[in-house]
């Protein structure tokens, strides 16, 4: 059975990154489909996909590279989310469904009993569960597309300080999800509006390491299909 290409798509985007696949580099798809011990056929699928979203461009007499953005695409990407993550907090508080709020409210007492802990390990991945999950609960398999490929496309080009009283972080996730659960879109709104604004403060530009002929920094390693994200 072959490997899907979403599941290939998946650990090449995963690779754009972390840097593992260095911006401007090149892209070949008998060397991706080495690394992750596939066929050549999902690698050209997925590169399709991938230049779609932006982290892959096709040159003149290079073909596939990894994208290399400029400062004002990064800017823009902030923007944009300014705009777009507090509609779908607005979208949350008319559409939810209990289970995204039991969900929410989990997390947003894991949240607050790990900043007490003295835990930021454990806090970034539980901030990616609570936006996916308020972007899910938005009820727009359009929006929430969007805003997935927003936070990933920032996470690329930004590193991100973490937050110096975290408790309050959590707090405010707690005030978004309470406004989600009481169906007031305009709170649930202003508030995601705030906290946005706030934590563009703390992104940082990346700066890309030099590059060394396109080659990739880790070894070869086989996609794990079992747990690869679409």
């Amino acid at each position: 059975m072959g490997v899907p290409a979403h599941s290939v798509c998946t650990a090449i985007r995963d690779d754009i990154i972390a840097g593992v696949l260095e911006r401007g580099g090149r892209l070949t798809e008998e060397r991706l489909a080495g690394r992750y011990g596939v066929s050549r056929v999902p690698v050209r699928e997925a590169l399709r996909t991938l230049e779609s979203e932006g982290f892959v461009t096709t040159r003149r007499h290079a073909g596939a590279c990894v994208a290399e953005p400029t400062e004002q695409e990064a800017a823009d990407l902030l923007e944009v989310r300014l705009l777009v993550e507090p509609l779908g907090a607005a979208r949350a508080a008319q559409r939810r469904s209990e289970a995204h709020l039991r969900v929410l409210r989990g997390l947003v007492r894991l949240g607050r009993q790990q900043s007490r802990l003295g835990r930021p390990e454990d806090l970034r991945p539980l901030t990616g569960w609570f936006h996916d999950t308020l972007a899910q609960a938005s009820g727009s398999p359009a929006l929430t597309a969007l805003l997935t490929q927003l936070r990933q496309k920032i996470a690329w080009m930004y590193a991100v300080e973490q937050p110096a009283r975290p408790v309050e972080v959590w707090a405010a996730y707690g005030a978004i999800v309470d406004a989600v659960a009481r169906g007031d879109a305009e709170r649930a709104r202003a508030l995601t509006a705030l906290r946005v604004e706030e934590l563009a403060g703390a992104h940082r530009l990346r700066v890309p390491a030099p590059r060394a002929g396109g080659r990739v920094r880790t070894p070869q390693h086989p996609v794990n299909t079992a747990v690869a994200r679409t």
